[in-house]
């Protein structure tokens, strides 16, 4: 990275306003963020998150996209790994006693392959989340312990979704709705992966979450707010069920004792990008 531009950088991530919308960024990327989900993630107005992003969008540090009517930030992860290797490199001069402890860190960053705590997140943890709950609980082979929540949980699931998933043959006896809430204590399960299934295209919020899990945007539209008869209605829960199985499916096949964090969150990224797993 050239100087005057690394310079730039550093100077912009020497905020700690900007520095925190950063590393929130960096917890969604590949993929974007909606302003408003920043904004509610970090306690920010949003006259003073217009004024963060536009410096970090300047800094090169950040790229910003439209879709539809929204717009979406993400971290320019090229910019972001030359500035790294700025610092290693070439102000760090590739020291010897500097580098090692980082490259065996990442050699010796290969997942445990059993016992991971995993939390999925949606609006309302009605459906999608519960639906999510489900699937891993009994197709996770005894590897993970399966949670959900919501941020505007209802006092009850919803029928349809209960109905799919005793048709398929899960138990739903233990399966209530939940505010991300409960997930935050002092002395709560520490998550070894956070996964969201809100639909941001439809401007649903479901904030990202704090700490160092893995994270992974897998979202799908709310089948609650589906329309027409009720035979429609169960059609549209049927799908969501079948693409999180598919997700879920791939997700629990991964071999988690030889990848690295980079490698399993570029994994999960690709299962969150899957197409197929969305129709």
């Amino acid at each position: 990275m050239e100087q005057n531009r690394a310079i730039h950088a550093f100077a912009t991530l020497g905020h700690p306003g900007r520095l925190a919308v950063f590393r929130l960024l960096m917890r969604f990327a590949p993929q974007g963020v909606r302003p408003t989900e920043i904004a509610g993630a970090l306690g920010l107005k949003q006259n003073t998150l217009s004024h963060h992003l536009g410096d970090l969008t300047a800094s090169g540090l950040v790229g910003v996209e439209r879709q539809g009517r929204s717009l979406f930030y993400s971290v320019d992860l090229e910019t972001a790994e030359g500035l790294i290797s700025y610092l290693a490199l070439d102000v760090g001069r590739a020291r010897p006693d500097l580098l090692p402890p980082l490259i065996s860190a990442r050699k010796e960053g290969a997942m445990r392959d059993s016992d991971f705590d995993v939390l999925f997140i949606c609006s309302g943890n009605s459906a999608r989340s519960i639906f999510a709950e489900a699937l891993l609980r009994d197709l996770g082979q005894g590897k993970f312990r399966a949670f959900s929540a919501g941020i505007r949980p209802g006092s009850a699931l919803n029928p349809f979704a209960l109905e799919i998933l005793r048709r398929n043959g899960h138990d739903t006896s233990g399966l209530r709705a939940k505010h991300i809430s409960e997930f935050q204590q002092p002395g709560s399960i520490v998550m070894d992966f956070v996964f969201t299934v809100c639909d941001t295209s439809a401007a649903e919020e479901c904030p990202p979450w704090p700490g160092q899990p893995i994270t992974g945007h897998w979202g799908l539209p709310d089948p609650v707010k589906a329309i027409g008869t009720d035979a429609e209605k169960a059609l549209i829960f049927a799908q969501t069920y079948a693409a999180l199985r598919r997700r879920i499916m791939t997700f629990v096949e991964l071999p988690f004792e030889s990848l690295s964090r980079l490698s399993l969150q570029s994994r999960v990224d690709s299962i969150g990008a899957d197409t197929e797993a969305k129709a």
